[in-house]
């Protein structure tokens, strides 16, 4: 926590509010070791325990760093983007419905203190047990943290068969595994999960705190299936942030939806409040796509501007389409040059991702640019950590998608080598947890 947030606020054991002392990030490390006796439970069996006894979400700060975790829809979809992220995708072990539900439910207590810049668990058991919380976010602010939860299609199981929690018959027919796509070399280590966690923070340790934590508070219940961090986002979502640049340097996202425009939300990303009663559970919710893109920066360094430009469709220095001015400027796919050819590439990657040349599909993006070790030939695996939102992952992603991979010019440079899907359920009130309608 910063200085200024050693402020004490307790919820009721009911979990809806309240008055008397809890414990911030900063005071935890000096309180914890004031008695108590020894627990016979690991960090992750102390923390279900003792949230399953009645511990409280918190009241919610007013700090600037925090955003709000509870909702009309989940945090982290339309937040204006914050500059870190860390992913995690979960298998859950437990065969217990019970299980599930209860770690869902001290999961999203968790959460939400985390993101009000507190620590995921409020007090321990003592000097002779281990701490509850993992303490490296302990002096820093809740650095806009956002928890944004979701489903796999692997958690539905199929009816009659492997249908472990009884809810194959509520996965919605847009929750159907992605099929296999032009240019796929998908790690199956880096792709799937029953459950997905996005942490997003703009501070990488706050968000790494918080799947650590998350994690650990499952141990027994779940096992992460993969992880992966990434830096420098790659797309805005709000109006009042500017475009930044990928890691082949141009300005990526220029055209995403925006959490100002309220009509392409409606029509492009949440799930409409009607359908069928068994996927109620989804409404006001959305699908979550994720890609792990790995970008050839060695091949990419040795082309020209010319072919760089060419192959992305707008200008790398200011972002502006090809024979535009503006970065903002309308992408004009008519225009042509004197020897005739269109002055946007037909195999432009601008050009085959527009709205106009994909039926009108559009998605919401939350990119993150990634790096971490050298293959066996001495390159980076560094590249694009891409995440998307939208309301059918077939009629947008997939479409979009396939039309890429057959035909886009940067596939020259890139290679999508992990992949997963996940439903994200609706916004989370306070006393109810994530996924709630879907198990009760």
């Amino acid at each position: 926590m910063t200085e200024e947030r050693d402020e004490t606020v307790s919820p009721d054991p009911a979990g809806n509010g309240g008055s008397g002392p809890r414990l911030s990030r900063r005071r935890l490390l000096t309180t914890i070791g004031a008695g108590g006796a020894a627990i016979g439970l690991g960090g992750g069996g102390y923390a279900l325990g003792h949230e399953l006894r009645g511990d409280s979400s918190p009241q919610q700060s007013s700090t600037a760093a925090v955003e709000p975790f509870y909702g009309a829809h989940q945090a982290g979809i339309i937040t204006p983007q914050q500059n870190r992220i860390q992913f995690a995708a979960f298998d859950v072990t437990t065969t217990s419905a019970q299980d599930l539900v209860d770690l869902l439910r001290v999961w999203t207590r968790s959460a939400a203190r985390m993101c009000n810049g507190d620590p995921a668990v409020p007090d321990g058991g003592g000097q002779l047990a281990p701490p509850p919380d993992t303490g490296e976010a302990v002096g820093l602010s809740a650095a806009r943290l956002t928890i944004t939860f979701g489903f796999g299609p692997s958690l539905f199981g199929t009816p009659g068969a492997g249908d472990r929690f009884k809810i194959a018959t509520k996965r919605p027919p847009e929750l159907a595994d992605i099929p296999p796509l032009p240019g796929d070399q998908l790690d199956p280590a880096r792709s799937g999960g029953d459950i997905g966690v996005q942490a997003c923070a703009d501070d990488p340790q706050v968000a790494f705190h918080a799947i650590r934590n998350l994690a650990r508070i499952g141990r027994g219940k779940v096992v992460l299936r993969w992880t992966q961090l990434g830096f420098g986002r790659t797309s805005s979502t709000s109006n009042s942030q500017e475009t930044p640049r990928n890691l082949q340097g141009f300005k990526d996202g220029t055209n995403n939806i925006k959490a100002e425009d309220q009509d392409l939300l409606a029509e492009h990303v949440w799930v409409p409040n009607d359908g069928p009663k068994d996927y109620e559970w989804i409404r006001g919710g959305t699908y979550m796509v994720v890609r792990r893109i790995r970008m050839l920066i060695e091949v990419w360094d040795r082309a020209t501007l010319e072919d760089q430009e060419a192959t992305i469709g707008r200008q790398r220095a200011s972002g502006a389409p090809l024979g535009g001015k503006d970065e903002f400027d309308v992408l004009d796919f008519t225009a042509r040059r004197a020897d005739g050819q269109p002055v946007i590439p037909a195999d432009s990657h601008v050009r085959l991702a527009a709205p106009d040349i994909n039926g009108g599909a559009m998605l919401l993006r939350r990119g993150y640019s990634f790096t971490e070790t050298l293959d066996r030939l001495g390159q980076l695996d560094a590249g694009l950590f891409f995440v998307c939102f939208q309301r059918d992952p077939r009629r947008q992603f997939v479409a979009i998608q396939r039309n890429l991979g057959q035909h886009d010019a940067l596939n020259e440079y890139i290679r999508h080598t992990g992949s997963a899907l996940f439903a994200v359920p609706g916004g989370i009130q306070p006393g109810r947890y994530v996924g709630e309608p879907l198990f009760g």
